[in-house]
This record gives C-alpha cells, sequence and structure tokens, in this order.
C-alpha cells in the first residue's frame, strides 16, 4: 500500500500579524468629521460650471486640505492617499466599493457631498508605513 504525504496548505502571515513597533492608531472619526464640514462648506453652493478649471479648482482644494488635516491628526507613521471625484448630478446610481489588504491600524475614511448639481466623493486613506 503506497502512502500520499498529505500537502498543508496555509495562508501567509498577514502583515497584522508581523510585529512592528507600535503606532498609534489613527483618528478616523477626527478626519470625518472634518471631511464633512469641508465638503459641505467648499460644495454646499456648487453648481456644474462650463468651465473645467472650476472643478479642477474645487478637487485640488479639498485634497489637499484633507491632507494637510490628516497630517495635523497623526505626523508621522502613516502614508497618506487623499482620492476626490467630482461629478455633475444628473440623477443616476452610482456604486463604489473597496478591498484591502493590510494592518489593522490603517484606516480608509470616506465621505459623500451631493446637492442637485453636483456629487462628490472624498476617500481618504491612512496606510501604516514601515519605517
Amino acid at each position: 500500500m503506497s502512502t500520499t504525504p498529505s500537502l498543508v496548505f496555509r495562508s501567509p502571515v498577514s502583515r497584522s500579524e508581523v510585529a512592528s513597533p507600535r503606532v498609534p492608531a489613527f483618528d478616523t472619526e477626527l478626519l470625518r468629521a472634518y471631511m464633512k464640514k469641508l465638503l459641505q462648506a467648499t460644495l454646499q453652493h456648487a453648481v456644474w460650471p462650463r468651465d473645467r478649471d472650476q472643478v479642477k479648482s474645487w478637487m485640488k482644494d479639498i485634497k489637499e486640505r484633507v491632507k494637510d488635516r490628516m497630517l495635523e491628526i497623526q505626523p508621522s507613521g502613516f502614508k497618506y492617499v487623499v482620492l476626490v471625484q467630482i461629478n455633475e448630478n444628473l440623477n443616476q446610481g452610482g456604486r463604489a466599493d473597496m478591498v484591502s489588504h493590510w494592518e489593522d491600524g490603517d484606516a480608509c475614511i470616506h465621505e459623500l457631498f451631493y446637492n442637485d448639481s453636483i456629487i462628490c466623493t472624498c476617500i481618504a486613506l491612512a496606510i501604516r508605513s514601515s519605517s
């Protein structure tokens, strides 16, 4: 009788199981409140412009201010990514989703703003840096 060695498959060690220096968790609620107020203040009276430069200006202002606020909240230990998308509101449906593989301390904060003319999605990622 021949025996076949059984194969054992293991999941790779996740980044959260690997020892790393303790960096405080990123304060997501503080940033979420800031993003909500910022989008409201910046876009509450916004109307979809014929000039594309106005949309670029809104997006640049929002992403820079969110990134700066992230650096104020946690100046080191994280890498930051801010994504801003502004579309004309034509009563269309929409959906956004994300999947990630990262440490428990990493964070994704998202905020949506819309009025009769525009829809703005802002996503901020705080990714724990290894150095």
